[in-house]
Order: C-alpha cells, then sequence, then structure tokens
C-alpha cells in the first residue's frame, strides 16, 4: 500500500480502527500492510478484515462443500477458498482470487446440457484422472454439438467483467473437429448476445491446418464456413492444469439478477465428428 503512516502515527489508533480502515482496501494491500509494522501484522489479521473480502453468500458455499472443513480463522477460510472446492454434489467448483475475493465457478460436464450425452451411441462418461470432477463427457461420433451452459449471476460477484470459457481436450484419435468453425456466443437474460466463431484446435496447428485446407479442399471448405456466422476464428489455448480453453465470451455481472446463457455449436456442417473431450465451463473475473 502506498502513502502509509508512520509506525508513531498509527500507535494513537486503536487496532479494530486499523483493522476497519483495512477492510476498505483489498486482499492483496492488507497482506502488503502486514509487512509495515506490528501493529498492521495484529490488524491485518483480524476478522473484521478478511469477513470484508470474503463473499457475502461464503456461508452458503461453505455449506454446499462436498468436503467439510475447519477454519480458526476468515484469512484462514479466505486462503482456503482461494483453492477449487467441490460444491453442489461435485457439479461445481468455485474458487475466489486471491488478489480481489472475485468468485469464479467451473460448471462440471454433468452441469451443461449436451445433446444426446446420455445416448450412450454418441457419448459416454468417463472418469480422468487429471480432472477436477468424477466425469467428463467424451464425444464418441455425432454430427451435432451443442453445448450450453446456464449461471445466474447472482451466484457471482456484482459490478465485475465475467469471461465464459469452455474447458476440453482433443484425443490423439480426434476427428471432424474442426472440419468447420463452431459457432460460439453469451447471452445474458434477454438480451441477443453477439455470435462468433472458434476452431477445436490448437492455436499452433491452426495456420498449418488452414493451409492444408486451402491446397486439398478448396472450395468445399470455403463453402462450408460460409454456413456459419462471420467471426474471429478462435483457437484453444493451453490452461495452467493442462487442459486447453476456448473463450466463448465476456459479459458484465450487475446489481440485477440475470441468467447468463453459454454456447458451442457447430450443427450445420452435417459432418461426423469425435474425441473431443468435455470438463465443463469456467466462470471468472477477466481483467
Amino acid at each position: 500500500m502506498e502513502g502509509l503512516m508512520d509506525d508513531d502515527q498509527f500507535k494513537i489508533l486503536p487496532e479494530g480502527c486499523v483493522s476497519t480502515i483495512l477492510s476498505f482496501t483489498s486482499p492483496q494491500d492488507a497482506c502488503k500492510s502486514s509487512l509495515v509494522s506490528t501493529i498492521f501484522q495484529s490488524a491485518a489479521d483480524s476478522d473484521i478484515v478478511w469477513e470484508r473480502f470474503l463473499p457475502t453468500d461464503y456461508q452458503d458455499i461453505v455449506s454446499k462443500s462436498n468436503f467439510p472443513f475447519k477454519f480458526s480463522s476468515k484469512k484462514e477460510l479466505f486462503l482456503h477458498l482461494c483453492n477449487s472446492l467441490l460444491i453442489d454434489g461435485g457439479r461445481k467448483s468455485f474458487r475466489i482470487e486471491k488478489s480481489s475475493g472475485k468468485k469464479s465457478f467451473i460448471l462440471s460436464a454433468r452441469d451443461l446440457h449436451i445433446t444426446w450425452s446420455n445416448e450412450p451411441l454418441y457419448w459416454h462418461w468417463a472418469s480422468l484422472p487429471e480432472s477436477r470432477f468424477s466425469e467428463v463427457a467424451v464425444l464418441r461420433t455425432m454430427s451435432w454439438l451443442e453445448i450450453i451452459g446456464k449461471i445466474e449471476t447472482q451466484m457471482l460477484s456484482p459490478n465485475t467483467k465475467y469471461g465464459a470459457y469452455l474447458i476440453l481436450k482433443i484425443s490423439e484419435r480426434s476427428y471432424g473437429l474442426d472440419s468447420m468453425p463452431s459457432e460460439i456466443s453469451v447471452e445474458v437474460g434477454n438480451n441477443q448476445g453477439s455470435t462468433t466463431t472458434a476452431y477445436l484446435r490448437l492455436a499452433q496447428e491452426h495456420a498449418r491446418k488452414q493451409q492444408m485446407e486451402r491446397l486439398f479442399y478448396g472450395n468445399r471448405t470455403e463453402r462450408l464456413k460460409s454456413r456459419v456466422a462471420e467471426g474471429d476464428g478462435r483457437v484453444a489455448s493451453e490452461r495452467e492444469d493442462g487442459w486447453l480453453e476456448i473463450e466463448l465470451g465476456e459479459f458484465f455481472s450487475g446489481e440485477n439478477d440475470e441468467e447468463v446463457k453459454m454456447s458451442l455449436m457447430e450443427v450445420k456442417g452435417h459432418h461426423l465428428k469425435g474425441g473431443l473431450i468435455i470438463e465443463g465451463i469456467e466462470v471468472r473475473p477477466k481483467h
């Protein structure tokens, strides 16, 4: 924190007053201030400070945890929630940002609407050791790809810009996933969101595959692409947890409670595709 008074000036203030002042900063500033003096260290660790940094509904979130846990202070609870916490019977993952206290959620594949995901001919549910959830959805083969996730803005931090990200893997034996772009969108409430496009492939593979498509398929590829909305052709990027993600879009979580609908669809190519693994959709603050 910048502009702090020196230690002697703060000695005349009660510790509770210092704690109240720190509670109007941020988790990051509170941690930095604890290094200033012993007065600040004690005040910065108080429940008064960390209660304010916690989500207002933290008690409800903790009660939904798959694995009950104990904590001795609000700071300890805050730091625990900075790690992923499985809630709602393991169908969601929750965490807060360490720097700001903003909330993030991952909706598991079981919490999404995936067309025909309960038909074993088209999809199957598998357990992967690298997944945070007990099951992921694996596409066997089908021509109709439709994945939709929904979340209420009241579950999120207010007055915050969010991004929605599809978390996926592409198996070595995948086929047909990037023959044409998928349409992606994010809609809030009754407002029609803008639709753009994405390719189910890694960024480093994108340029090479585009050249190959033009060389071998020529006009056929362009005719297929003309069926979908114009877009920026986003591609998957690697995450720190070993999965891939594609940004579906962004939105603003305001004061009103509204439903957010996030989707990826490829239903116009009419060609078979397979080898896509879906872990879920993450909704996290965007900076």
